[in-house]
């Protein structure tokens, strides 16, 4: 028996025969291109037939699976026309003098690793968006056939390098059992289409591809590979299987419950999207509300700043389709490691502590004004709430009030209906905004606490780089003494208070997060019944 870890991205256990699919991509030769305007010409086209395909992928996929699944086509035609990506490769066969298809690999691989570098987990995922079309042009430029998922009769334990979205959207999903791929990462389309369907997968194993057709376990929860396991050992996990299988079941009968503890004290618990499609899943784990809506994946993969309409359009959705449960929209947190080419940001040495989120707003109120007046508009159809990201001043609070009450105004005036008492809350994920959050509780609505920002900056240990895990503690009592003081803050003043960064869902916290009287927490929709079960489960009288 073999056995190998990886970083879990699904929990659960999956018992079946492995099958290896071997993607590495061929080697592209590097040659002298007497004629660079030919190149350039070879490019284009290919460029043009890539896009062709692609439509095509957006069309089936959006036949057979979902529109969200279907719009990773639509972004992959729009990242092979964005300037970046075309003057990359023209720069190589021009100043280089080399083949086309060396041009786009080169290309390719040097703006991958410009995403990779980035902090935030979205867009270093986007990384294996621009391997993939650069895969797909150099395909047409060679003449290559790119390689396709065997068909299989049974389910499988599915082992890969990695996989494009291209080569996901082949799959059957009645047909994969587990995934495990060598490199990814949380954010990545086989780990997101892992978690839609609610099965195990690991990214980051370094597993033997002479596995493939052997017997094998996947721990998720473990981030466990175990290949041609003992008898012992796979009765140990049939059993565990088993009664995953059982306890998966017992929480589907949680829909429809109370999150209420069984000495009677009661907590919210809402979903984090990022999007109109997510609501679905959120609805569907029975989610009590949207805590945190993170608009800025409306500014993502386009070519210009979303209009009013377009913003308006996305949030009426959601909050028409939330059926009068609270949504709460966060404003633009985007900026330094975010890249977004229309926004011409620069770069930055230190992009966490750098020009993001609410500083980008305050210093283009244009931007603020056109998003403010798009969700004044949808909180006609629903309960909606305003979130501003990134704050560390009062001062910045109380611009951004004036602001709001400046757009209720215009909006007044244009006789557009809108809900006159919205809330407006502040995210808690400075120690700044922690130090002053009695002055921050006598100028808003609600707090929520993003823990994820909150840890690392309270523990000056960047959450991205794998060399400072064990620094980055997310149980640390520095953090459990800010996220105490933020909450007496906010209930001195009677605000309330939520958690929507990645502890929330960590159902060891529950139990003090229910002892401070946190009065919601967020989490991703797959994990709202089992922090509800957490919650039922607890005694505060013990």
């Amino acid at each position: 028996m073999t056995k190998l870890q990886g970083t879990r991205v699904f929990g659960g256990y999956a018992i079946g025969t492995v099958s290896v699919f071997d993607n590495k991509k061929e080697d592209v030769e590097r040659r002298h291109a007497a004629d660079p305007s030919q190149e350039e010409a070879r490019f284009r086209n290919a460029r043009e037939r890539a896009k062709e395909e692609l439509q095509a992928l957006y069309e089936k996929t959006s036949a057979s699976m979902d529109d969200e699944s279907a719009k990773i086509f639509e972004v992959h035609q729009m990242m092979l026309d964005d300037l970046d990506f075309e003057d990359a490769v023209m720069e190589g066969i021009r100043t280089e003098g080399i083949n086309a298809e060396y041009a786009v690999l080169q290309a390719g691989k040097n703006l991958s690793e410009v995403f990779a570098q980035m902090d935030d987990e979205y867009m270093r995922a986007r990384a294996a968006d621009l391997l993939d079309i650069s895969d797909r042009v150099i395909a047409i430029l060679t003449g290559r056939k790119r390689k396709e998922l065997a068909p299989t009769d049974e389910p499988v334990i599915l082992l890969a390098e990695d996989l494009s979205p291209s080569e996901t959207v082949q799959l059957d999903r009645s047909k994969i059992l587990a995934f495990v791929t060598r490199f990814g990462s949380v954010n990545s389309h086989t780990a997101i289409l892992a978690r839609s369907m609610g099965i195990p997968a690991i990214i980051g194993l370094d597993y033997d591809a002479e596995a493939d057709g052997q017997t094998a376990i996947v721990d998720g929860y473990g981030g466990l590979l175990l290949t041609d396991p003992d008898e012992e050992t796979l009765a140990q996990y049939k059993e565990k299987k088993e009664k995953d299988d059982a306890a998966r079941a017992l929480l589907l009968e949680l829909k429809g419950k109370e999150n209420i503890t069984l000495d009677g004290r009661s907590i919210e618990i809402f979903a984090n999207i990022g999007g109109v499609s997510d609501v679905e899943d959120a609805l569907q784990n029975d989610a009590g509300g949207v805590g945190l809506f993170r608009s800025e994946f409306l500014y993502l993969g386009t070519e210009d700043y979303p209009d009013e309409e377009t913003q308006f359009q996305a949030y009426k959705t959601v909050a028409e389709k939330m059926a009068g449960k609270k949504v709460i929209i966060r404003t633009l947190d985007i900026g330094a490691d975010k890249r977004v080419s229309y926004f011409d940001l620069p770069a930055e040495e230190n992009p966490a502590l750098g020009y993001r989120a609410i500083r980008i707003c305050l210093d283009r109120p244009e931007i603020l004004r056109t998003q403010l007046r798009a969700i004044l508009r949808a909180s006609a159809f629903g309960n909606i709430a305003v979130m501003y990201p990134m704050i560390a001043s009062v001062w910045e609070i109380q611009r951004l009030k004036e602001v709001f009450e400046e757009v209720k105004g215009d909006l007044a005036d244009e006789h557009i209906a809108f809900d006159e008492n919205m809330e407006q809350g502040v995210m808690i994920e400075t120690p700044a905004a922690v130090l002053i959050s009695e002055e921050l509780a006598q100028e808003v609505d609600f707090f929520s606490i993003g823990t994820n920002d909150l840890t690392q900056y309270v523990l000056a240990a960047d959450r991205q780089n794998p060399r400072l895990a064990r620094f980055s503690d997310a149980h640390h009592p520095a953090l459990l003494r800010a996220i105490r003081m933020t909450v007496e803050s906010a209930h001195r003043y009677g605000k309330t208070v939520g958690i929507c960064g990645e502890l929330a869902a960590d159902t060891l916290m529950t139990e003090f997060f229910l002892t401070l009287g946190v009065d919601e927490l967020s989490v991703t929709p797959s994990m709202v019944l089992t922090v509800r079960d957490a919650v039922r489960k607890t005694d505060l009288r013990a």
